[in-house]
């Protein structure tokens, strides 16, 4: 089966964005033309995958996958791969207005993820939240405004597949009120094992990988596999990351429990220390880094419109039995030891009931609390979102 949108139809919907690139001829900026010619390839990837996969799969998969009706997915995947498409002749455009030609040499192969409908499935997920964290990393590196604001409509779009993903996975529709910003080494951290054949012009961070089998969720002690893992992890340390933290979660290697209180996507890396790493592209320092980021997915919020276009799979769903879990007073032990004792302060704020600090905004100012969380079962690096029944919550 194949997908096509007719060149007329293409020509109409980016005649708008086309003319405002087209006065645009001159030398390229080096910086603006990287941006460009990575998001385009990153487009390539992502409409290679959705064609693959809607030739691959029948409507019989959707269904034996627990899609309530094969045509919900099959209808937005085909959407997406629409959009897809098209975005990536937008950013060929904008390449050739600059006076360069776009990379076309890439090749992909998603082989080792098309096998079932429920591993594609969770890869077009991270595909898209993917795609959200590289325009978002790539905002601060665009100087031209007319590409700032093209690059913009595209990545009000990709967070609309990304919701749509969650939702096709079950997963909470919008899970946190900020999205990750990730750099072009940190995406092909992510992307780069698709990707064969060319040259973006960006040396990939080394890619990271979890190897836990079934379902992760607070209290799961993550183990990872990467190449550049090798001997001795001693001084290593894991960090997670999610959207609308400050900072990382900062534990040791061999003791990287997911805390409770976090839902959807945290990106994941390993560094040669603890300091946490900051969740801004701009201020985030890449000389710790020894792999990563991965991503996980923490669907602990299962929401009704999920459930209503996907009941629980027998098929195709990944084991759920020997993911090591450990008890909450252990996880609580380990989270509270991960921040040296030296570096907790008290918060200016009122104690709460406990004894304990508060977590909690002190009013018409900033947290200043970093330590353990009321319940023991978070770091918070200045800021938590971390439920308090306390007044002012």
């Amino acid at each position: 089966m194949r997908f096509f949108t007719p060149s007329s139809a293409i020509a109409i919907a980016l005649a708008p964005l086309i003319a405002s690139a087209a006065p645009v001829r001159r030398q390229a900026d080096s910086v603006n033309l990287l941006v460009l010619q990575f998001a385009n390839v990153l487009e390539q990837l992502e409409s290679q995958f959705y064609s693959q996969a809607l030739q691959k799969f029948q409507a019989s998969d959707f269904t034996s996958a627990g899609f309530s009706s094969a045509q919900i997915p099959m209808e937005q995947f085909t959407s997406i791969f629409s959009d897809e498409s098209t975005h990536s002749t937008v950013l060929q455009g904008q390449i050739i207005s600059l006076g360069a030609q776009p990379i076309n040499s890439c090749q992909f192969d998603f082989s080792s993820v098309l096998t079932d409908v429920t591993t594609m499935s969770n890869v077009a997920r991270l595909v898209e939240n993917t795609g959200v964290a590289a325009y978002l990393g790539a905002a601060s590196l665009v100087t031209d405004p007319r590409l700032l604001t093209a690059a913009a409509s595209i990545l009000t779009v990709e967070a609309r597949h990304q919701t749509v993903l969650n939702i096709l996975n079950s997963g909470t529709a919008i899970p946190q009120a900020f999205d990750i910003a990730l750099v072009p080494q940190e995406i092909l951290a992510i992307a780069g094992t698709f990707i064969s054949g060319c040259d973006v012009g960006v040396k990939a961070n080394p890619s990271l990988a979890v190897t836990n089998t079934g379902t992760v969720g607070a209290g799961t002690s993550l183990t990872f596999s990467s190449t550049a893992i090798n001997g001795s992890t001693d001084g290593f340390s894991c960090q997670m990351l999610a959207g609308g933290l400050p900072f990382s979660i900062s534990l040791p290697f061999n003791q990287c429990v997911v805390p409770d209180g976090i839902t959807g996507p945290v990106a994941l890396w390993i560094t040669s220390d603890a300091q946490p790493l900051a969740n801004s592209a701009v201020d985030r320092s890449q000389s710790s880094i020894i792999a990563g980021p991965t991503m996980v997915f923490l669907d602990n919020k299962p929401e009704v419109l999920g459930q209503m276009v996907r009941a629980a799979s027998s098929s195709g769903s990944p084991p759920a039995t020997s993911t090591t879990t450990i008890t909450q007073d252990q996880a609580s032990s380990i989270l509270s030891n991960a921040v040296p004792s030296s570096t907790i302060s008290a918060n200016p704020g009122s104690p709460s009931s406990s004894g304990t600090p508060s977590v909690l905004q002190n009013a018409g100012g900033p947290n200043l609390y970093v330590g353990p969380s009321p319940d023991g079962k978070m770091v918070v690096n200045g800021w938590s979102n971390v439920t308090s029944t306390s007044t002012g919550a």
